[in-house]
C-alpha cells in the first residue's frame, strides 16, 4: 500500500513537471513528495527521473514506468468518480483545443448536439494546430490528429482517420490517371507546408512496405484551404484527410485516385487527457458523444471508404516497387 502511494506521488510529479507543484497539488511538502520518490526508486532499485537543480526529465526507465503508474492514477480517480458522481449530470466549464480545420469543418456541430444534450455544461474552445500543453495551460482534454499521442497524457481513440489522392476531373482528363504510387513522379503535387510529415514526400503502403514517393510541384501553401481551392481548379494533385476533401469528393468536384494504396497510414482522431482529469462526468460524457457522433463511418467517408477502383494493391505491387 505504502508503494501504491508512492507510485501516485511520481506520476503526479512527472504530470505537473515539477516537485513543488505536484506538492501543492497534493498539499504537502516538496521534501515528502522527493523523499517518497526517492524511497521508490531505492525499492525497485532503478533511477525514475533525471533531478538537476534547474530541470527535471524521465529517463528511459521512468518513462516506460509512468506508463503503468498513469493507468493505475486514472483508475482510481475513476473509481472514486464513479462512487460520487455516478448520478451527477454533466455540467461546468470545459476546456478543449482542436485542430483549426477539422473544428471548422467537423467539430461544431458536435458542439451544438452536445450542448443540446448537456445544457449545464459551457464550451470553451481554443483552435490552433500547435500542440498545446494541457496541464500548464488548464485544458480539460485536446482534441488531436497523431500516430503519436503522448507518453505523459491519457489518449482515447475517436476515430481511424483515411487519407485520399486525389485532383479534379479536369485535371485527370489532361494528364491522365496514376496507377501506382510512383506515377505520381510525373505529376504536379501541391506541397502542403502544414503538413511536414509529408513535405518531403508522399508516403504509401506498396507490397506491405511503407514507401514515400518524392513528388514535386509548383506550388507549396501552408493553408489547407487553398490547397484544397487550387486542387478543385485544377492545378494539381493533393494528398488530404478525408475529412478535408470527402465533401468534394462525393460531389464529384474531386476524384480519388490510387484507392488500393493506403496513404500516410496510421493516423487517429485522439481525445488527450491528463489521467486525473478523464473521469470528470463532463469530459468523459464529451469523448463518448464524440465517438457516437461521427460513428464508425463518419459522414465524410461515405462511398469513399472502402477503395474505389478496380484491381487490388497486391495485383499492382510487383509494377509499384522499383527494381
Amino acid at each position: 500500500m505504502e508503494q501504491l502511494a508512492e507510485m501516485m506521488v511520481f506520476a503526479k510529479v512527472v504530470e505537473m513537471k515539477s516537485f513543488s507543484a505536484a506538492a501543492n497539488a497534493l498539499n504537502t511538502s516538496k521534501s515528502l513528495i522527493s523523499k517518497q520518490v526517492s524511497s521508490l526508486e531505492s525499492t525497485l532499485g532503478v533511477r525514475l527521473l533525471n533531478r538537476t537543480t534547474r530541470s527535471m526529465s524521465l529517463t528511459e526507465i521512468g518513462s516506460a514506468y509512468y506508463q503503468h503508474c498513469a493507468r493505475i492514477a486514472h483508475e482510481i480517480e475513476a473509481a472514486r468518480e464513479t462512487a460520487s458522481q455516478l448520478q451527477t449530470a454533466p455540467r461546468g466549464n470545459l476546456k478543449l483545443s482542436a485542430p483549426v480545420v477539422f473544428a471548422a469543418l467537423h467539430l461544431a456541430g458536435a458542439i451544438d448536439a452536445f450542448l443540446k444534450k448537456f445544457p449545464d455544461v459551457e464550451i470553451e474552445l481554443d483552435t490552433s494546430d500547435r500542440l498545446v500543453d494541457i496541464v500548464e495551460e488548464g485544458y480539460d482534454l485536446a482534441i488531436r490528429i497523431t500516430n503519436n499521442p503522448g507518453q505523459t497524457t491519457v489518449s482515447r481513440k475517436i476515430l481511424d482517420l483515411h487519407w485520399a489522392t486525389c485532383a479534379s476531373p479536369a485535371y485527370l482528363e489532361k494528364h491522365g490517371e496514376p496507377e501506382t504510387p510512383h506515377d505520381l513522379l510525373q505529376h504536379n503535387c501541391l506541397m502542403n507546408q502544414n503538413m511536414p510529415h509529408i513535405s518531403k514526400g508522399w508516403n504509401y503502403t506498396i507490397a506491405g512496405k511503407d514507401v514515400s514517393v518524392p513528388v514535386k510541384g509548383n506550388c507549396k501553401v501552408n493553408s489547407t484551404e487553398v490547397m484544397h481551392q487550387l486542387a478543385l481548379a485544377g492545378v494539381g494533385m493533393v494528398v488530404f484527410p478525408t475529412y478535408i476533401v470527402g465533401s468534394s469528393i462525393q460531389k464529384g468536384r474531386l476524384k480519388r485516385v490510387l484507392c488500393d494504396y493506403v496513404a500516410s497510414p496510421g493516423f487517429g482522431l485522439y481525445a488527450t487527457y491528463m489521467p486525473n482529469r478523464y473521469m470528470q462526468t463532463k469530459v468523459r460524457a464529451f469523448i463518448d458523444h464524440l465517438i457516437t457522433y461521427f460513428g464508425e463511418e463518419p459522414v465524410w467517408d461515405h462511398d469513399i471508404i472502402p477503395p474505389c477502383t478496380k484491381g487490388t494493391a497486391s495485383q499492382k505491387a510487383k509494377a509499384a516497387v522499383p527494381a
